[in-house]
């Protein structure tokens, strides 16, 4: 028996091709060679006398008008039951009509929906914009999935609770999950239930190990803490959800940079309540009779007593209050370790250096803190470039907009420079693990892509002052600490200063819509400083500024690569004179610091499209701040060199 088929023009979300297959289970294609069974053809069509409205910023309306149409797409021989499925979606705000549509061959007759006098009469209450249907369609099925396979049927506390935690531990693979609905495929039923149907997490393996044994009731406060923080930022997520995409320059960028910075600070301004909850969880639950999905339910359920609208909306008040993007995309890497550079290979076995408290984080997996700590991108990093999962020591890195170690695939964090400044504060904060060091990444324009410049030496010695962890020796000299332990030093194929490096970035997978076309700028290129110390409670908001400023108008480069310096005898010798420098310094010039300064000025005065993108006198704030931060520095070298 054959199906009864039907002609769909489309409008709204269904347009795109990750959608309406995760609707009804077909693909779409402008192309009739690839035209099967699950793959359908569409082509653009109009529909005339109406135009396209959204009065929530979530769905399209067709309402009628004589003098407007609509552009669209009209998709052929939609089968009965796809049909059906698509029904359910659009759901009772829409009515199925047979209109009449304008293609290249002429006039169709077709089915689309159309909005209910009783819909467009009721006020709207979740507004946000169209781009993220997708992710909340997933998102319930998500949900639905996690409530058929954890204690089905049942609708107690206890057992919503534990819904929640499981969630919680399966937080990368929704994560995952949503990038490729969005981003390739469609997924299925079947794939979603192979992907989440997933052995559960557990620590009981740690019980029985002697070296892990006295670690376990460090890392399970750090359980309870990444719990904490995200059981607040998906409420803030949810209550201020309208709010928090309008701020979000680009759908480029990572959406949770604020409502992250939000969650942050309530944990960070109540720290005794944190405390109290880690204190009180431990005391009532030693780890031998428990597993980690009971600290991640007890984290959940402690989250709810902390969460308070109106202190949430006053965090959220003064981000905005100070909220001013410019244009460049930004991001961080924060990296922390109680063993300083002595955190990784082969200074640890050098300065034979043990952690007491975590261990190098050597059991960061173990504890499931790769999946609990995702919306910081947390990683350990042990400067071998491994991506696995085995146990390995490094630094507990930190990275917001990070989706995709192994990938590289990853989203700026805004084009806020105080944000930023923000974030970094807030991540120091809340880990009880020593700040060390903290890379700036900015993203370059297509202009500027081999065409960068490498850095004049006194500009180098500029950035080192404001950022490479001035301090005072034993001795009372100054000296430049980033340089002076090596911290910045790579010895591979050659000697090189891990200074600033230009690398690849993915922000994007698959194609898009229709047109199986990437978008523009799917591949990205960072320009990124990793010659910073990590300082507790430091203003990086300058240097943030004043780093933009050097890349717009001067377009640095990579400094300095082993093969620079193999190339350039120029380059060895000022690498030299460097080192020198950094050990025992001299006074930066008055030239040089003016010649730094009006380079960043020149930078940041062009930053939208030849035009400031900040106020004038917030560009004025930060070159007094830079100007006097160097010019500082060099009356405390003078008073040190008269002291010695």
């Amino acid at each position: 028996m054959n199906e009864e088929k039907a002609n769909l023009f489309i409008y709204g979300s269904l347009r795109d091709r990750r959608i309406f297959q995760s609707v009804c289970g077909l693909s779409i294609t402008r192309k009739p060679s690839k035209v099967n069974e699950q793959t359908l053809f569409a082509e653009p069509a109009l529909l005339p006398h109406y135009r396209r409205v959204s009065p929530d910023n979530v769905y399209f309306y067709a309402v009628p008008r004589l003098s407007s149409r609509i552009d669209g797409f009209v998709i052929y021989d939609v089968p009965a039951h796809a049909m059906a499925e698509i029904d359910r979606y659009e759901g009772k705000r829409y009515k199925r009509e047979t209109v009449h549509i304008n293609t290249a061959n002429g006039i169709v007759q077709t089915q689309t929906y159309m909005a209910t006098p009783e819909s467009m009469k009721k006020h709207f209450g979740d507004r946000f914009h169209v781009n993220l249907i997708h992710e909340l369609w997933l998102r319930k099925r998500i949900e639905k999935f996690i409530k058929k396979h954890t204690r089905p049927g049942e609708r107690s506390t206890d057992a919503e609770l534990e819904r929640r935690a499981q969630r919680e531990m399966l937080a990368t693979t929704e994560r995952d999950l949503v990038m490729s609905h969005y981003h390739t495929d469609a997924v299925s039923d079947y794939y979603l239930e192979h992907e989440l149907d997933r052995p559960q997490a557990s620590i009981k393996h740690l019980y029985n190990e002697q070296q892990a044994k006295p670690f376990i009731k460090n890392y399970l406060p750090l359980v309870l803490k990444q719990v904490l923080l995200n059981q607040l930022e998906e409420r803030i997520q949810a209550r201020y959800r309208f709010e928090l995409e309008h701020m979000r320059t680009s759908e480029r960028y990572f959406k949770r940079s604020v409502s992250l910075l939000m969650a942050l600070q309530m944990i960070n301004t109540n720290r005794r309540t944190v405390d109290l909850i880690v204190r009180k969880c431990l005391q009532t639950m030693p780890y031998e009779r428990y597993d980690l999905i009971d600290y991640v339910k007890y984290a959940v359920q402690a989250a709810k007593s902390m969460f308070h609208t109106r202190i949430a909306r006053a965090h959220l008040e003064r981000i905005r209050s100070n909220f001013q993007p410019g244009v460049i995309p930004l991001g961080i890497e924060v990296e922390l370790s109680n063993l300083g550079s002595a955190a990784v290979e082969p200074q640890r076995s050098i300065q034979k250096r043990i952690d007491s408290i975590y261990d190098g984080f050597k059991y960061f997996h173990d504890f499931h803190l790769d999946v609990l700590s995702w919306k910081l991108g947390g990683y350990i990093d042990d400067h071998t470039g491994s991506t696995d999962r085995d146990r390995r020591a490094g630094f507990l890195e930190l990275a917001p907009g990070r989706l995709n170690v192994a990938g590289e695939l990853s989203r700026p964090a805004t084009a806020d420079p105080w944000l930023l400044n923000h974030l970094i504060q807030e991540i120091v904060n809340f880990y009880d693990v020593r700040p060390h060091s903290l890379h700036l990444s900015f993203q370059l324009r297509k202009n500027q892509i081999g065409n960068q410049n490498v850095l004049p030496l006194g500009f180098v010695k500029c950035l080192l002052v404001l950022g490479g962890g001035p301090e005072v020796k034993d001795a009372g000299k100054l000296w430049l600490s980033r340089m002076g332990y090596d911290e910045i030093t790579q010895y591979g194929e050659g000697e090189e200063l891990v200074f600033a490096r230009t690398s690849k970035r993915k922000w994007y997978l698959g194609d898009d819509d229709i047109a199986n076309q990437p978008p523009a700028q799917a591949t990205t290129y960072v320009q990124q400083y990793k010659f910073i110390r990590l300082e507790k409670n430091a203003n990086y908001e300058p240097l943030i500024l004043c780093l933009k400023g050097l890349q717009l108008a001067f377009n640095p480069g990579d400094y300095l690569s082993a093969e620079q310096l193999k190339n350039s005898r120029k380059l060895r010798q000022e690498y030299e004179d460097l080192k020198k420098w950094a050990t025992d310094p001299t006074p930066i010039g008055y030239k040089t610091i003016s010649k730094f300064l009006n380079t960043i000025h020149d930078g940041l005065m062009t930053e939208a499209h030849r035009h400031p993108a900040h106020k004038l006198h917030y560009i004025d704030w930060a070159l007094n701040t830079i100007d006097v931060q160097i010019r500082t520095f060099n009356k405390q070298l003078k008073k040190s060199l008269k002291l010695s």
